[in-house]
């Protein structure tokens, strides 16, 4: 009766994981309160950070806080891991979406909660089909150089904020990282003094106030500066307001070129949901695919160009000085390039800059830039909006995504199971992870994934159970109702240091110093991979495949030429390399090979061509011992090349042996009937034996060579 009751609520805990948080204690449910608010001070500002990050307005940071938290944390496998936005998914995403929509539009927001869904379905399936094992092929140093890289890329991607100008995007972000550079001229002091002192509060805090966090007292700090001295100072003006007509005429078209880049957007993407209905139908024209894809062609060109072009004119815009006046018998403001001021007018004193067009008309400001207006209430239910064009296209930066994530999951989960001795399963991590994207999508959420910082947090100030996680996302609840508006003023400088301070946290340069004294061929994939990155960013998920695809190269040309050496006697005795110690034959009878890899298909040439190669070197020899330590199994190929090599050499008059063959590999014998091939008697268990018992078989078979030679001789001598 026991098992029974034993096996019903080890099933009821697999399907709903969170019942292993029960029986709850008092002091556990007060451990978890302060632990999930101590997050949730952490949570609100790094999630609205990266969100901006991300292309997206700072609400849908929020939005990704609440249902994902609390999905993730009841059906995820670790107690303190903390899920919701991270800075390296929030800049993938944003990456993977710049091609087919306008950062912050409404169109991109809809990708970006399908890229969501399409990473929680993802994970979802891997962890279903217990595929958590496919992490391995990213290998350390692989992952060290993708995340070192992706780190400086999203770290320098907010040196604009920093300084208060534009950063343009495009499809070269060193390219983009050099107009910033140039920019540094028109640096706004206003900012750079608000980004400074967050950071000089977030360092000085988590030093001498360690039981607030320091992100939230600079937030707090700099927003209440920021709206006493009304900061933004920004107003929305028509077109008309601008009587510079150079300026006025580069306004126009910026704002044209604006327009356009959205309509095409929706052409393209409408253009692809056809392209991907008529490659589905089996009846399709083949002509007809090809002109849809050259129209493709064309539409992106034009719309890669437009971007370029409004680039360029954001950031001349932005160099101007623009001046406002009030006209003698009016009250109306124009704005004129300062220099440019007809006589006669009065100027407000201030210098006032372009920031972009929006509803048709221009904004300007006289301060920096701020979070702005926050919508306040909780996220609604809502079906994702699936363009199935776009959605294969964004598969491969999906699957990067969803294993990336679940790496940065998995170490945290590790890590803190290592101190809580809470037992971790992957499969089971993916599962809730994967639902957290998925259900999260449903409610307004982009990509989510674990947290170092917050996880950290949590264990540090001793969540027992997921209910700290809930209850961070309650208190994301609470702001969402009733806090949003005392977000406004929030400087973007601020949140641009938050992410600094987090990514440049994940650079590491020892794991590769250190893989370059174990593994060189690792460590320089490592490289590469960094290099990659860099080179391909925006779209940094290349980065990562450039590695993964290394790594599997080097894996294979390594399977295909094991180790394979002759071996001659140590100085005390023991079996080395010939070659690599510089040491004389075991003899000139046998020759002891080691063999280090399994023999399989990819490998059985090399292992024929040793084999023929230690004949040739050793003509004399009438035995090639392999010592098979290092084969772990054979394939068919394996087997059917030893039948072959044994055969060839007997033949030519020599013996093929074995010895320290595994027990699998000697089954394997077994079952393919290569014992009575080579011969039960050839087939040795240790090398100490079977250089011992060659040895003897050698020393006999030359004295008895040697008797018979002698009474051939003697037979042979005349009589006397």
């Amino acid at each position: 009766m026991k098992t029974k009751t034993k096996t019903k609520t080890s099933l009821w805990q697999t399907v709903f994981p969170f019942l292993r948080w029960f029986p709850m204690t008092a002091e556990g449910v007060r451990a978890d309160l302060i632990a999930g608010i101590t997050v949730a001070l952490l949570l609100v500002p790094q999630s609205m950070a990266y969100a901006q990050l991300a292309g997206l307005p700072v609400v849908y940071g929020l939005y990704a806080s609440v249902v994902p938290v609390i999905i993730a944390s009841m059906w995820g496998s670790c107690n303190q891991l903390h899920t919701a936005p991270v800075a390296m998914l929030s800049m993938m995403s944003a990456a993977a979406l710049i091609p087919f929509a306008v950062m912050g539009t409404e169109k991109f927001i809809e990708l970006a909660i399908m890229l969501g869904l399409m990473v929680g379905i993802l994970r979802l399936i891997l962890g279903l089909a217990r595929l958590g094992v496919l992490v391995n092929f990213i290998s350390n140093p692989v992952l060290v150089g993708f995340t070192n890289a992706a780190a400086i890329i999203i770290g320098l991607s907010q040196l604009s904020k920093i300084i208060g100008v534009p950063f343009p995007r495009s499809d070269v972000y060193v390219a983009d990282l050099w107009a910033v550079v140039l920019q540094i001229g028109e640096t706004h002091w206003l900012t750079l003094a608000f980004a400074v002192g967050a950071y000089l509060l977030i360092r000085v805090s988590s030093v001498y106030i360690k039981r607030l966090p320091g992100v939230l007292i600079a937030v707090v700090v700099a927003t209440a500066i920021s709206a006493l001295i009304n900061y933004e100072d920004k107003e929305r003006v028509p077109l008309s307001a601008i009587h510079d007509t150079v300026e006025a005429e580069l306004i126009q078209n910026y704002a044209a070129d604006k327009a356009e880049v959205g309509v095409l957007s929706h052409r393209i993407a409408s253009k692809n949901n056809k392209l991907h209905s008529l490659k589905r139908d089996k009846d399709s024209n083949s002509l007809a695919i090809a002109e849809l894809e050259g129209e493709l062609l064309t539409l992106r060109i034009r719309q890669e160009n437009l971007k370029q072009a409004n680039n360029k004119r954001r950031v001349e815009l932005y160099r101007v000085d623009f001046v406002r006046v009030t006209a003698d018998k009016s009250l109306a403001h124009y704005y004129y390039a300062r220099g440019h001021v007809p006589k006669g007018l009065e100027i407000d004193g201030k210098t006032w800059r372009f920031l972009t067009v929006s509803d048709n008309r221009v904004v300007f400001s006289a301060g920096g830039a701020v979070v702005g207006d926050i919508p306040r209430g909780l996220p609604h239910f809502a079906v994702p909006v699936i363009d199935f064009g776009i959605m294969l296209m964004l598969l491969p930066a999906a699957f990067i995504m969803a294993l990336i994530g679940f790496l940065e999951a998995t170490s945290i989960s590790k890590a803190i199971a290592v101190k809580t001795k809470q037992g971790i399963n992957i499969n089971k991590e993916l599962v809730g992870q994967g639902l957290a994207n998925a259900v999260g999508s449903f409610f307004g959420s982009y990509t989510v994934s674990g947290s170092f910082s917050r996880s950290a947090v949590a264990a540090r100030t001793g969540a027992r159970t997921g209910l700290f996680a809930i209850t961070s996302a309650l208190a994301v609840v609470a702001v969402l109702l009733y806090l949003t508006p005392l977000l406004y003023h929030l400087p973007q400088a601020v949140l641009a240091v938050i992410v600094m301070m987090a990514v440049f946290g994940l650079i590491r340069i020892q794991p590769l110093i250190h893989a370059w004294r174990v593994d060189r061929t690792g460590a320089l994939i490592g490289i590469t991979a960094f290099i990659a990155t860099l080179a391909m960013a925006p779209a940094i998920a290349n980065g990562i495949m450039v590695g993964i695809v290394l790594t599997m190269v080097a894996f294979v040309l390594k399977v295909m030429k094991p180790r394979a050496e002759i071996l001659g006697h140590g100085d005390e005795g023991e079996l080395k390399g010939m070659k690599t110690h510089g040491l004389p034959p075991i003899s000139e009878c046998f020759i002891p090979i080691r063999f280090d890899g399994s023999l399989i298909f990819a490998n059985v040439a090399y292992f024929e061509n040793a084999v023929l190669e230690a004949h040739a070197a050793f003509p004399e020899a009438r035995t090639i011992l392999i010592i098979g330590s290092g084969i772990n199994w054979i394939d068919a190929s394996g087997e059917e090349k030893i039948r072959e090599v044994a055969g060839s050499l007997r033949e030519a008059g020599i013996t093929l042996a074995f010895s320290s063959l595994k027990k699998q590999v000697v089954n394997s014998f077994e079952r393919g009937g290569l014992i009575p091939v080579i011969g039960e008697e050839n087939i040795f268990r240790t090398k100490a034996k079977a250089v011992q018992m060659l040895t003897e078989r050698h020393d006999r078979a030359r004295r008895e060579a040697e008797a018979a030679a002698k009474r051939k001789a003697q037979s042979e001598a005349p009589e006397a």
